[in-house]
């Protein structure tokens, strides 16, 4: 089931799925009352292609892909994200502040998701090849010659540890989904936990994650996998929480988070962006449009936040966005 939802999100241009409220959504307004006092930007044209996230909204209840298709480049004047175009899902780079076409970086089928290495030289992505996908790392200069990396039938969320020396990445066997890692010096695996959307907060075999309690919500957790210490730090009975990702400070963690908009006699579920400190407190929503914002990331200064979002757009279409962070 993950990977027919994997291949509905990655193989059509904007992946929402209306329901009867959602037609009542307008999502030409770039921003609602309650987010006065953010600055919104349009990072990207509907001429990019920018993939979303599928989101699924039954029975009251709403569920979305959770995984990383868009980043920063290291060096902070770019910014990478999965488009699909001429049948292909692949990582195309946009030079930030300036008008122009945008660089394909991978000539693959139906990448995933991806993420940089801290260096800025290399990248490594998950694909969907058939019912499985794999992890593999390439250059981020050029991008074509490719390593495979790991051979699990359904490897994804793939994210560099900040000394480089290993890629984190989230396998699902069976009914469950836990966290692993590959050294990238001695090319072992090792398993850690039950999690989803791993992300390193340090060296030490710290890192937060996402997981799934027993009432079906999506919590925020942080696991020590030297001390084997496992905390949840963010957690709500109403909403659910997914694709935590720290701050260049190591002060915030930016995720996303549900949201339930009523009024006018109806009832309808999006995605917002949401902030906490790193031990889960101060918790904010930053968002608050009935479109969907989705897969945020920080920028290299951590004044800004960029997120796809159908805002601003009368059909809906997906387009990346950049608000600004002053707290």
């Amino acid at each position: 089931m993950l990977h027919k939802r994997i291949i509905m999100a990655l193989t059509a241009l904007t992946l929402s799925l209306y329901h009867l409220y959602a037609q009542k959504v307008d999502y030409s307004i770039v921003s609602v009352p309650e987010e006065t006092g953010i600055e919104f930007q349009q990072v990207t044209t509907p001429n990019d292609y920018i993939c979303m996230p599928i989101v699924k909204r039954t029975a009251g209840k709403i569920n979305w892909l959770s995984n990383r298709i868009i980043g920063i480049i290291p060096d902070g004047k770019s910014i990478a994200y999965l488009s699909y175009r001429n049948n292909t899902t692949n990582i195309f780079i946009k030079e930030l502040g300036k008008q122009g076409s945008s660089i394909q970086r991978t000539n693959r089928s139906n990448v995933l998701d991806f993420s940089f290495a801290p260096d800025g030289k290399y990248l490594c992505f998950s694909e969907v090849r058939g019912k499985n996908s794999q992890i593999f790392q390439t250059s981020a200069v050029d991008g074509y010659v490719c390593r495979q990396i790991t051979n699990g039938n359904q490897d994804y969320s793939p994210v560099y540890s900040p000394d480089m020396s290993q890629i984190f990445f989230a396998r699902q066997e069976r009914n469950s989904v836990s966290i692993w890692s590959y050294n990238i010096k001695n090319n072992f695996l090792s398993s850690y936990t039950n999690g989803m959307n791993p992300y390193p907060t340090s060296s030490t075999g710290i890192f937060i994650c996402t997981r799934t309690n027993t009432d079906g919500k999506s919590e925020i957790w942080k696991i020590n996998s030297e001390t084997g210490i496992e905390e949840c730090i963010i957690s709500d009975r109403e909403r659910s929480f997914t694709s935590p990702v720290l701050s260049p400070d190591g002060q915030w963690i930016l995720f996303v988070g549900s949201s339930n908009i009523t009024g006018n006699n109806f009832n309808y579920q999006n995605t917002d962006i949401f902030v906490a400190k790193t031990d889960g407190t101060n918790l904010l929503q930053l968002t608050y449009h009935a479109a969907d914002d989705l897969s945020p990331v920080w920028s290299k200064d951590g004044k800004h936040i960029y997120f796809i979002s159908q805002r601003g757009d009368a059909n809906g279409t997906a387009n990346i966005w950049r608000m600004n962070f002053n707290y």
